[in-house]
């Protein structure tokens, strides 16, 4: 079994032995820098959840198009999580976040030039990319902060999902403000293209603000270590498991990121601007309660939390199976927000416990595992509407998920007092084995 260690800094440094102000300030810069830039990362990479509208009616799209759209972005920002996380361990989290700024950049700025289907799902998959900076950011933010904070601040580095909201809040205005003919003689794209536009010179500036302000030298908790030897945690089941309740809070918030949008306007009938409104409390709850779900775990460890996250989750998932008006389906909605705001710090904060020197490939996995789950969980949700008739079905897999983890978690956790003190490790006195 794969045996904790302490964490150590590129000097070799304990991090948490590390109290003077200036290291506080630097770790706090960390922090910070890669809110933003997750922030913004997230947005361009959940973008077509807004934009899918306009541009399903462009290019006379299928819903089932539509979802694939949205899919391949989501399947790109899942398939380098775990090369991600190695390298930011291996070369630091200052490198890895400029250079994944950067391409996912590129990317949004050729999704505003699309002029037809192929050339738009090839860009939307290659803006993907920006998925992965939740591996880099996490095992950058572990790096730095102690474990009786690391919760806490992977928790609010976390919340970075929030940019979610930003397309939400600000697509359907930009689309309706700037004309279809563009600015500057088309120079700068207009309708929907100019949110990518947009995006892609935010994602540059931010590279820009990691590359002045991110603090060096950096950590680098894997320097000098033989890739192998970083890989080898991942053979065991645990981190397998983690992947699964990691889908449950992330991987179904990803998807529904995506799809609600398109569930307001045609269950319910409304405009796109009202239904990006409704999906906003969803993704702030979601988001914004990560640090909350940091801090409960460091307060009573992440197996408590977790558990009540997943009963909670699978009565709420239950409740939405039901035909229900809009005011009730939008609370239902956010209600499972809550959940996975919680259990995405709660389910996190499980990796720095178990795995202090393989944060990033530990996190890579898990996210990797998680986003796979999101890109699959839309085209899921079209072909279960197409065969039952019910938009509502797509919750039916919200539910299988939350009941399947939770079952595993009571079953794990019901064997460890069976086992010999010799077998147990119990890394946190608050936190039986899980």
């Amino acid at each position: 079994m794969h045996q904790p260690s302490t964490t150590t800094g590129e000097s070799g440094t304990d991090p948490e032995a590390v109290v003077d102000p200036t290291a506080r300030a630097q770790r706090y810069r960390v922090l910070w820098l890669s809110f933003m830039a997750f922030s913004l990362s997230f947005a361009a990479w959940l973008m077509f959840g807004v934009l899918g509208v306009p541009i399903q009616r462009e290019f006379q799209l299928s819903d089932l198009a539509l979802a694939w759209l949205a899919a391949v972005a989501i399947l790109n920002g899942s398939l380098w999580r775990l090369a991600s996380g190695v390298l930011t361990d291996r070369f630091g989290g200052r490198k890895a976040l400029i250079g994944l700024l950067i391409l996912t950049s590129g990317a949004s700025f050729l999704v505003s030039t699309s002029r037809s289907y192929e050339q738009l799902f090839l860009y939307a998959f290659l803006v993907g990319l920006g998925g992965n900076a939740f591996a880099v950011g996490s095992a950058w933010n572990a790096a730095w902060f102690p474990p009786d904070q690391q919760g806490f601040a992977m928790g609010l580095f976390g919340a970075g999902n929030v940019g979610a909201a930003l397309t939400k809040l600000i697509g359907p205005a930009l689309i309706a403000v700037v004309p279809a003919a563009g600015w500057v003689g088309g120079w700068i794209p207009g309708g929907w293209r100019f949110v990518p536009f947009l995006y892609g010179w935010l994602l540059l500036a931010m590279a820009g603000a990691v590359a002045l302000w991110a603090p060096r030298p950096d950590r680098k908790p894997a320097a000098g270590r033989s890739f192998k030897s970083m890989l080898q945690p991942l053979s065991e089941v645990r981190i397998w498991r983690f992947g699964l309740y990691y889908t449950v809070v992330f991987g179904t918030y990803v998807a529904m990121s995506a799809w609600l949008p398109k569930y307001y306007v045609g269950v319910y009938g409304v405009s796109l601007a009202e239904a990006a409104l409704l999906t906003t409390p969803f993704v702030f709850a979601s988001s914004l309660l990560r640090p909350f779900g940091g801090w409960l775990s460091d307060r009573y460890g992440p197996r408590n939390v977790t558990y009540a996250v997943f009963i909670t989750g699978s009565l709420v998932a239950l409740v939405l199976l039901l035909p229900l008006d809009l005011t009730w389906f939008t609370i239902c909605v956010i209600a499972l927000g809550v959940t996975q705001g919680i259990g995405k710090a709660s389910t996190i904060k499980y990796i720095p416990v178990y795995y202090p020197r393989d944060v990033g490939a530990v996190v890579g996995l898990v996210g990797c595992l998680a986003a796979l789950g999101g890109f699959a969980m839309p085209p899921l949700f079209a072909y279960l509407k197409e065969w039952s008739g019910e938009a509502r079905s797509m919750f039916g897999v919200v539910l299988a998920l939350s009941l399947t983890s939770l079952v595993w978690l009571h079953v794990v956790v019901s064997r460890v007092p069976r086992a010999r003190p010799s077998q147990q490790r119990i890394p946190d006195p608050r936190e039986v084995a899980a």
